[in-house]
């Protein structure tokens, strides 16, 4: 039986994921401080671990393990990064490329994952990641307006909401949920009119939260990254 841990360790959570003879089997969320207040270690010894934290937060998660497989942007990748500058590109985005790479016949693929950051990143069936765009998430949208106004409180909320605020509490709420589901249909409609055979894939902690609806084909992936960064895994192996 060959059995693979893989840790996507993200700015809000850290997710991991057990594959047995190449099936996802099961999945698990921790915070960083749950990951190392609870997680000893893995019997497991095939490891892969990707990580956007800090270069401190990092050696502290890749501690519990021995001789894991590190994804970085160095990592040879089975797509070319069509990139000015690689060196700086998130392993999370290169994985979500990887994944929506395998997974189209022809034309481009566009992954929108959801999260702390809402990123669009386009890929083609041939493997050319071509980059994309990144912007601020639900919960960083309402830190802002509370970080850099004087009077504005701070809010939270994630289900749909009216489009005319009433009230600064309503408008609040109205400008980051409805502004955030906005940028992402015009993006959508502006990516479908500039790239043809164009496949969509949605995933991110906050995705279920936004019903997007497209001519285009659209698929929801929970574990996108993960499967991704299994890619990357057995490219190198």
């Amino acid at each position: 039986m060959n059995q693979v841990l893989i840790i996507d360790a993200g700015n809000t959570v850290v997710k991991l994921a057990t594959f047995v003879n190449g099936e996802l089997v099961e999945t698990e969320r921790l915070s960083f401080k749950e990951f190392i207040d609870t997680f000893s270690s893995s019997s497991i010894k095939q490891v892969v671990i990707s990580s956007v934290l800090s270069n401190e937060m990092t050696k502290k998660l890749v501690s519990f393990f021995k001789e894991p497989f590190i994804v970085t942007n160095k990592t040879d990748l089975p797509i070319a990064l069509c990139y000015n500058s690689p060196e700086t590109l998130g392993v999370d985005r290169i994985c979500n490329a990887v994944y929506a790479s395998n997974n189209i016949s022809k034309g481009y693929a566009v992954t929108i994952d959801i999260g702390t950051c809402l990123k669009f990143d386009i890929v083609s069936a041939n493997g050319e990641y071509l980059g994309g765009s990144i912007s601020p998430g639900i919960n960083l949208r309402y830190k802002s307006l509370n970080d850099y106004t004087g009077n504005l409180p701070l809010l939270s909320n994630k289900k749909a909401t009216s489009l005319v605020g009433t009230d600064t509490t309503s408008s609040i709420h109205s400008g980051v949920i409805n502004g955030i589901n906005a940028e992402i249909h015009r993006l959508m409609e502006q990516y479908s009119v500039q790239f043809d055979d164009l496949t969509f894939f949605m995933t991110g902690g906050d995705a279920r939260y936004f019903d997007i609806h497209s001519k285009n084909d659209i698929f929801a992936v929970e574990n996108l990254t993960l499967l991704g960064l299994y890619e990357i895994y057995k490219f190198n192996a």
